[in-house]
């Protein structure tokens, strides 16, 4: 299983969707939307969060958008899977110790390198089953109807993501999209709704974005 989500990540960012339309990635395809796959997600388990401070809140209905983050957290050149892990603990940390919060607030976090970390307990189960989504910590007003996605680092001045981090976001709200049935027209960004630079380039990025992710959507 682990190989096969290697080759799987592997692929992804190759842009391999040639491959995964003529069945490369058996499983992992959906039907009626041939590019849409399947994302290597390390759970919460994976990357040794702590248990939350209190109750995680699983809300009974889908999400309506996919709202964008980063983590205004330092542009590490270090790609590894054990750097995403390290930041996942970093945001959680920072989340539970300083805002008090009972978790993560995001639902998924986005490495540098390109490697995707459940942020919340159960954001995963929830999203595989594509009918419930636990109640988020990530934009005023939006919790409970928005999924957050935050990619690592701080995209302000010039700073420019990754070309891995870019294509995994790309594949992951495809994915969300398709498990929710949201249109990738509802994908935003944080500043829409608060006052913040948050998230920086990538706000500016989103049209991009929701273009990739239709192109994947069909």
């Amino acid at each position: 299983m682990n190989g096969e989500k290697s080759l799987r990540r592997r692929l992804l960012l190759a842009g391999t969707a040639g491959l995964v339309a003529a069945g490369a990635l058996q499983g992992t395809a959906r039907a009626g939307t041939a590019d849409v796959v399947e994302p290597d997600i390390d759970s919460t388990r994976t990357w040794g969060a702590r248990p939350p401070q209190g109750g995680i809140s699983v809300l009974r209905y889908r999400p309506s958008s996919i709202i964008v983050h980063h983590t205004a957290s330092a542009n590490s050149s270090d790609f590894s899977r054990a750097q995403a892990h390290s930041h996942a603990r970093w945001v959680q940390n920072l989340h539970m110790d300083k805002n008090g919060w009972v978790d993560t607030g995001y639902h998924f976090l986005v490495s540098r390198g390109g490697w995707i970390t459940e942020g919340r307990h159960d954001s995963l189960r929830t999203l595989y089953g594509g009918s419930e989504f636990v109640l988020g910590a990530h934009t005023a007003g939006r919790n409970d109807q928005a999924i957050g996605i935050a990619s690592e680092g701080s995209y302000h001045a010039g700073a420019l993501p990754p070309q891995a981090q870019w294509d995994v976001l790309v594949v992951l709200c495809a994915f969300v999209c398709e498990r929710y049935g949201i249109p990738a027209s509802r994908i935003h960004g944080h500043k829409d709704y608060s006052a913040t630079l948050c998230p920086g380039v990538y706000h500016d990025m989103l049209p991009q974005l929701r273009g990739e992710v239709a192109a994947r959507l069909g």
